[in-house]
């Protein structure tokens, strides 16, 4: 796996600042009157600023590997960012993706959930008591622009996991389409409750 930066070609910057308004993560600065990649640990490699620049200056750089051919360690979450919350709908992940949209919880519960649930799939995570909201309008947007090829929803057992469900049922409902999809609940002591 590796991860994307955005590079920007100093010759063709005009200095509109478009760009640097449209990174999210503060990224991208303006220093004399030309766009500067500042931090390159904060780029989420979604590439906001791509369709903001109006010269087409900035293009994606791969950088080297994140996990060397030595590592033991498999890994298993395909993109980045994985918050609900902090993804963009039209991320090039997305694309021809078996979508898993967890609880965060349901990763530190199921003591396999990575190699049981997570393996080749593109994993979006959240907490709807903690991020206080409705999922169910990105959830939308991911799946009316994207390929999608399959959806599962993975919750606790616990009342406050239902919003992860009914979030995800309400945006396979409203996308328009026709997506296979499951639901896993899991139990506070960690085992497979029921998968619908």
């Amino acid at each position: 796996m590796t991860k994307r930066t955005i590079k920007i070609d100093e010759e063709k910057c005009v200095g509109c600042g478009l760009c640097a308004n449209a990174c999210k993560e503060g990224a991208i600065g303006m220093v004399d009157g030309k766009a500067k990649l500042l931090r390159a640990d904060h780029c989420d490699g979604l590439g906001n600023c791509l369709p903001a620049c109006p010269v087409e200056a900035i293009s994606f750089e791969s950088d080297s590997p994140l996990l060397t051919e030595e590592s033991t360690i498999e890994a298993s979450a395909y993109q980045w960012p994985l918050k609900i919350k902090l993804v963009s709908p039209n991320a090039p992940f997305f694309n021809g993706a078996d979508l898993l949209v967890a609880a965060d919880c349901t990763a530190f519960a199921h003591p396999d959930f990575q190699n049981d649930w997570m393996k080749d799939k593109i994993t979006i995570i959240g907490c709807p008591k903690l991020d206080g909201g409705d999922y169910s309008k990105k959830l939308s947007e991911i799946l009316k622009q994207n390929d999608i090829n399959s959806v599962t929803a993975a919750r606790m057992e616990v009342p406050c996991c239902g919003g992860i469900e009914s979030s995800v049922k309400a945006a396979l409902g409203n996308c328009g389409k026709l997506i296979s999809s499951r639901v896993v609940t899991i139990s506070t002591d960690g085992k497979i409750e029921s998968v619908v």
